[in-house]
């Protein structure tokens, strides 16, 4: 295929969806239950609710939404100690736009802003040493974030600030790794999933060797898919045979752009920057062992966290919501008790309400809902 459209072809589409109806249908029957299928990116999920796809596919397949989305999952603490760090009087605090609207326990980055505080929204780190370098007088942080599709352009800007002698920038890192998020996932008491679509762009950075132990040791089988419709469908179609045939195996649908070793020169900046943590903490998720990472010591004129006293104190959740529970594949995004009410895009209450590539706000933008039932909030609609 050569063109956008190509991906999107209805006539293979529904080829692909009559194969998936009946692969799905015999499975389910075997289990007693629907097939569970984990898209683990965001950018799946937000994908399957743009073109519908969730409403094309049978009752016997069930899509569970997985904990791809890093703003979804950067807990109310981290939150705080960004907002204290753009509070100081001599920061400017730089990052991307739906990180500013990930709420805290007091306020997020953009009522801070509302408040006189000087956050501003950049495209890439590399912008936020542009204004570091057109303010010497300030200290220019950037809130870095995000699994390791974005961990290379941060790397690769510290280095370029060393090279180039620039002090005043550093980086508030909660970049996150994808790989002992999934073990933690497939760990859980309450977590039945029978088969994986492997996130895409995580993976055009770190290849397909790493998702091996989910194939070996839990012996389900994985898929790195593209972000069209047909990638979509046919990710899941390979799913559903290897699961007719009883194989766990790593495929690679999105052999276009995803190499097998991944990006060479991506992973060398980033283990020349970064060290995995001990542990890192995720909203709905709790600590996960080794799943974040932060600045080497080499780079540590560079970390903001050494720069600046902050509060660091860990915040529960609200009580009200259940972001853990759906990021887990627990519960829908619609049977959580705040959403659509006290919780929707405008005032987000939970963190996967904020970017458009959490779950809860794809189901809420495209009408998502019950399957055969209409949300009552469709596209375009706000509640009230």
């Amino acid at each position: 295929m050569k063109y956008v459209d190509e991906y999107r072809d209805p006539v293979a589409a529904d080829k692909l969806i009559k194969e998936i109806t009946r692969l799905a249908d015999k499975l389910a029957a075997q289990r007693g239950r629907p097939v569970n299928v984990m898209e683990v990116c965001g950018g799946h999920t937000h994908s399957i609710f743009r073109y519908g796809i969730e409403n094309m596919l049978p009752p016997s397949v069930e899509l569970i939404h997985g904990p791809g989305c890093p703003v979804c999952v950067l807990p109310i603490g981290r939150v705080d100690d960004c907002v204290a760090i753009a509070e100081h009087e001599n920061a400017i605090m730089t990052t991307f736009g739906d990180a500013m609207r990930v709420p805290g326990s007091k306020r997020s980055l953009l009522q801070a802003k509302s408040l006189g505080a000087d956050v501003r929204m950049v495209y890439s780190p590399l912008d936020a040493l542009k204004i570091a370098r057109s303010h010497p007088d300030k200290e220019v942080v950037f809130f870095g974030l995000g699994f390791e599709t974005t961990m290379p352009s941060t790397a690769l800007t510290v280095l370029k600030a060393e090279a180039a002698g620039i002090g005043n920038f550093s980086l508030f890192c909660n970049h996150i790794t994808i790989i002992p998020t999934i073990k933690a996932v497939l760990d859980s008491e309450d977590f039945q999933v029978d088969g994986f679509l492997g996130p895409g762009h995580v993976s055009m950075v770190i290849g397909t060797r790493p998702y091996g132990f989910i194939a070996e040791h839990y012996r389900r089988p994985v898929v790195i898919a593209g972000f069209e419709p047909l990638d979509i469908l046919q990710s899941l179609w390979m799913v559903l045979k290897q699961l007719d045939a009883g194989d766990a195996r790593i495929e690679n649908q999105y052999s276009r752009v995803v190499p097998e070793d991944g990006n060479p020169a991506a992973l060398q900046a980033i283990g020349r920057v970064f060290e995995l943590r001990p542990y890192f903490e995720w909203r709905g998720l709790g600590s996960i062992d080794h799943s974040g990472v932060q600045l080497t010591a080499r780079y540590a004129a560079y970390d903001a966290e050494r720069k600046f006293a902050l509060p660091s104190i860990a915040i529960a959740e609200p009580k009200s919501c259940q972001c853990g529970e759906v990021l887990k594949g627990v519960i829908k995004p619609w049977q959580c008790k705040v959403y659509g009410k006290a919780c929707t895009p405008q005032t987000p209450l939970g963190a996967l309400m904020v970017s458009s590539e959490g779950a809860c706000a794809a189901y809420y933008q495209y009408g998502g809902g019950p399957r055969g039932l209409v949300n009552e909030h469709p596209p375009g609609e706000h509640a009230a």
